[in-house]
């Protein structure tokens, strides 16, 4: 752990949170949240194991068990964060975290079980952008099982039907999962139409509608120098020529020069879901399980009565 992490970047809710735990304990679980979260886009595999120690002193507080989730499912843990949301889901009665789990069973390999959780989704008042993220699931886990039509029809008929205050991010990835459907379904010239709603209405620039638009439209995605390219030629030509006699007998020059840059791919048949954010979720039901706080937190009682 590095020693100059400043705990004071966290929210003030959360460092209220952890004034249950003795000081010695708070400080712990505070410096591994902090460095999880800074890790967490460029290194998640490091950024779970610091959550998963925050974990072994604070397995009582929801917001260390969602660090460790986030972690996990950033990182492909898919197990692990299904576990840990589902002990979220228990221990604070959020309804928010149905579209996740549904997406966590769907990588591994359950779409069944996915579908449970969307059925069971449905029976509650979910917000705006969770019913989106919903949508995306479900309409994942009927093309994983072959029902391609049937994902199409969830994704279609929601979108002709959602409310027109429905936030711009989750209008935008309803319109890029319905565009990347159709494409994998060799359905381009749709899928373009789709794409180009979902780059309009994407402010923060989340997708990647719009290079899968070029792609489709067949436009070279590497930088074209042409012009530039032709003024060196002669003096590349000259190098090569200088190169090659250097080079020993055989060897193929263009194994050791730079590797072109990636192509656009395709859409992935799994888009990573978001949970909404405190300020989009409604206020507490009180449906709370005690036992499964009681269950979770046996790691940090000793802390907690410090």
């Amino acid at each position: 752990m590095p020693e100059d992490v400043d705990v004071s970047r966290l929210p003030r809710e959360v460092r209220a949170e952890l004034r249950s735990l003795s000081s010695e304990a708070a400080e712990f679980v505070s410096k591994h949240l902090v460095a999880a979260g800074d890790l967490l886009d460029t290194d998640p595999e490091l950024a779970l194991r610091h959550a998963q120690a925050a974990k072994r002193r604070g397995a009582r507080l929801p917001l260390v068990r969602e660090a460790v989730a986030e972690a996990a499912y950033a990182a492909d843990e898919f197990a692990v964060a299904l576990n840990e949301y589902r002990a979220l889901r228990r221990m604070t009665g959020d309804v928010n975290y149905f579209p996740v789990m549904a997406d966590c069973e769907r990588a591994l390999g359950k779409p069944e079980e996915a579908l449970r959780l969307v059925r069971e989704a449905k029976l509650v008042d979910l917000p705006k952008r969770t019913r989106a993220e919903l949508v995306i699931v479900e309409a994942g886990a009927r093309e994983d099982l072959g029902q391609v039509k049937e994902g199409l029809r969830i994704l279609k008929a929601f979108l002709s039907t959602m409310p027109r205050d429905m936030p711009e991010e989750a209008h935008a990835r309803l319109a890029y999962a319905y565009g990347a459907t159709l494409l994998r379904n060799q359905q381009p010239e749709e899928a373009r139409g789709w794409f180009v709603v979902a780059d309009d209405l994407d402010v923060r620039r989340e997708l990647d509608a719009a290079d899968q638009i070029g792609l489709l439209d067949g436009i070279d995605l590497d930088l074209d120098f042409e012009d530039e390219e032709d003024e060196d030629d002669e003096d590349e030509d000259d190098e090569d020529e200088d190169e090659d006699e250097a080079a020993p007998e055989g060897q193929d020059r263009a194994e050791a020069g730079p590797a072109p840059a990636e192509a656009t791919k395709e859409p992935e048949g799994r888009s990573r879901i978001h949970v909404v954010a405190d300020d989009d979720r409604p206020a507490d039901t009180g449906d709370r399980d005690p036992a499964a706080e009681e269950g979770d937190g046996a790691a940090d009682s000793e802390e907690r009565h410090d």
